[in-house]
Formats: structure tokens, sequence, C-alpha cells
């Protein structure tokens, strides 16, 4: 379902949110969290447990997960001589052994300068700066990049979950466990597909009892993910490109899905975002791999997706603009108002929605 008016402002899109409402921990089960159902068609708001979602979906639907798995991506360098603190954030390879990250020092080094990792010769040399914090790096000292994420790397949290830096390694294993999803393979994201998070793998058997199948994409969740929407205007927003890769048998599944009648339910943007790219030329979903830069705001013919599992998210950020285009922007801010009203916990370690 659709609206037929184009709201082209970003205002359009705020709600008043209270920053207690803004989880800074995940609830102590996966599947515990609580789970707002919107009815498109009655308009009707529910509350339920996630642990609950099959009774929500129907023998022969499809569900369609992203298995990306979140890098450590965070890791700290030091200058040589000085030992000041260089924060490098990995993104994505641009060439062998060279990446494109998000550099944080005091001092900014400059192209040439050497940034020393760990204590066995491990280190990054500068090639170029950036704009918006980028940079891009040359690695040496004989270690990958993954070896060095796995050995030096912290998960990399979203802005708003706050961990103060006194080396609570309670915290950082929790956050190294829950920011994960149970079905997260790929590594390649500096976020995660949080809409997933929610899942147990007992939960995803009983759903499969259930007679839902279920499907996987792979889309690596970019830094983008954390950039606001700067312009007045939507349109003028633009979005950062993110690589995603679908497989024959996916594809096959949500033809066959379609085919007979089943729907396909998207867990999370990430999916929906995939999907969507995939069939906006020819309207069916292709195996294929590639990067979508795909913005979806009001108004917006969904081809793919039929329900979507979602988080509770920023307020005139980009996924608000998708979930408004699926569920209706006056319906959506009525149930982001009653979510407010009832305390339900918001963004990533926050609680979900179903909208059908």
């Amino acid at each position: 379902m659709c609206e037929t008016r184009n709201f082209m402002n970003t205002s359009d899109f705020n709600f008043e949110l209270p920053d207690g409402l803004i989880a800074q921990h995940p609830v102590a089960v996966r599947d515990e969290s609580r789970l707002m159902v919107l009815d498109r068609s009655a308009r009707r708001i529910g509350h339920r447990r996630f642990c609950e979602l099959q009774q929500f979906l129907r023998p022969g639907d499809l569900l369609v997960i992203n298995n990306t798995r979140v890098l450590p991506a965070r890791v700290i360098g030091r200058k040589p001589g000085t030992g000041g603190k260089v924060e490098l954030f990995f993104l994505e390879e641009c060439a062998p052994g060279e990446w494109d990250i998000l550099l944080r020092s005091r001092r900014r080094p400059r192209p040439g300068d050497r940034i020393e990792i760990g204590s066995d010769g491990a280190h990054a040399v500068m090639l170029a700066d950036g704009t918006d914090g980028r940079a891009s790096i040359r690695l040496g000292g004989g270690l990958t990049a993954m070896q060095i994420m796995e050995q030096f790397g912290d998960t990399p949290l979203p802005p708003y979950i706050q961990r103060q830096e006194t080396g609570d390694q309670m915290s950082a294993r929790e956050d190294a466990e829950r920011y994960q999803t149970v079905f997260a393979k790929h590594p390649g994201a500096v976020a995660a597909p949080t809409a997933g998070l929610h899942f147990t793998p007992e939960l995803l058997a009983r759903i499969e009892d259930h007679g839902i199948r279920r499907a996987e994409i792979t889309l690596h969740v970019g830094i983008g993910t954390f950039r606001p929407v700067a312009s007045e205007k939507v349109e003028d927003h633009v979005m950062e490109s993110e690589r995603y890769e679908i497989s024959g048998r996916t594809a096959e599944l949500i033809a066959e899905t379609k085919r007979h009648g089943g729907r396909i339910v998207a867990v999370g943007s990430t999916s929906v975002r995939t999907l969507e790219n995939a069939a906006a030329e020819s309207g069916e979903v292709r195996a294929g791999a590639g990067r979508t830069n795909l913005f979806i705001f009001p108004p917006f013919t969904f081809r793919v997706v039929d329900a979507i599992i979602t988080n509770f998210h920023l307020p005139r950020s980009t996924l608000m603009m998708m979930m408004s285009a699926f569920a209706g922007r006056e319906f959506l801010l009525r149930a982001y108002a009653e979510a407010v009203r009832d305390n339900y916990r918001f963004f990533s370690y926050g609680d979900a929605m179903l909208i059908q």
C-alpha cells in the first residue's frame, strides 16, 4: 500500500523521542523483545513479543534474511615516535591491501605517514586524505586486514549507543556477540542488519515448522546507515552505495513463493532495499551481485516485498522514509507516537515492528 501524495520535506518524518527510550543494551534473550504489529489494511496496531512472530506468518510465506557479518572494524593505531592515538574504522577494500577507512586523530596523519598497529610490525601507510573523515591506507607488516581486525579490532557500535572507554570487558563481550545475528555468515558489514538481531535458532526452527521457508541475501551494511539526512528536500538526499548478492536459490524461492500466493517477508531495510533494487527493471528478482544506492521514500511501488520486520528508527532518517512508503506516513507516525507512550525501546538494541 502506498500513499498518493509525495511528502518532499525531511521534516515530515520527524517525531519527538525521549533519550531514555534509546536502548543501550539488548534484552536478556533476543526474542523476548517487544513486537508491535501494524495491519496496513485495517490501520490497526497490536502489541506482542517477538517470540510470537510465527503467529503472524502464514504457511507458504518466505522469510528473507540478510546474512552479512559485522566486521570488528574499529582498530586503534599509534603514531611512531609520539605514540599518539589514531582510530582506523575499516570500511571497504578498494584494491588488494588497500582500504577505504574513516580516520580519527587529534592531529591527522598526512599521506605517506605510517601508523603502527600492535607491537609486531603490522602497520598502515596513509595513501590519501579524503572528505567527511575518510582516508585511504595501504596495509603492511604481513597481516591481512581481516587478521588485523580479528586481533586488534572492536565491534563498531552506532553513535547513539554510549560505551565509556573504561575497558569494560563485559560490555565488549556482550556487543561482540549480540551486535551480530545468529545467521551471520559473510563478513563485510560495518553495522548490523538490526531487525535480524531478534531471532534465535529456536524461533527460526518454530517458524520453519509452521511452514514458512527461509531465503538469504547478502548486503554489507555501510557507514551511510549512520549518515543523517541533511537536505531539506527528501529527493536531494543521496544514499551511499552498498554491496549486495542474491543467489540463484534465493531468486528461485522468491519466484516460487509468488507463484503460489505466498508473501515475501523481508527482515530489515537491507533485505527490502536489496530485493526492490533487484526487481527495479524487470519486476522480478534475479540472481546476481552488484551495488545499490536505492532510496525508498513515498510514494514508492513495492514490486517484491509484502511484509517487513524492522526496528524503530531515528527521526528524519532514510529508514523512517522507507517504512513510511510501505505503511503510510501518517499511520507509521501514529504507531511511533504509541510506541513512545508505551515505552518501546528504540534503535539497534531496541524492540521490533512487523508491518503487514
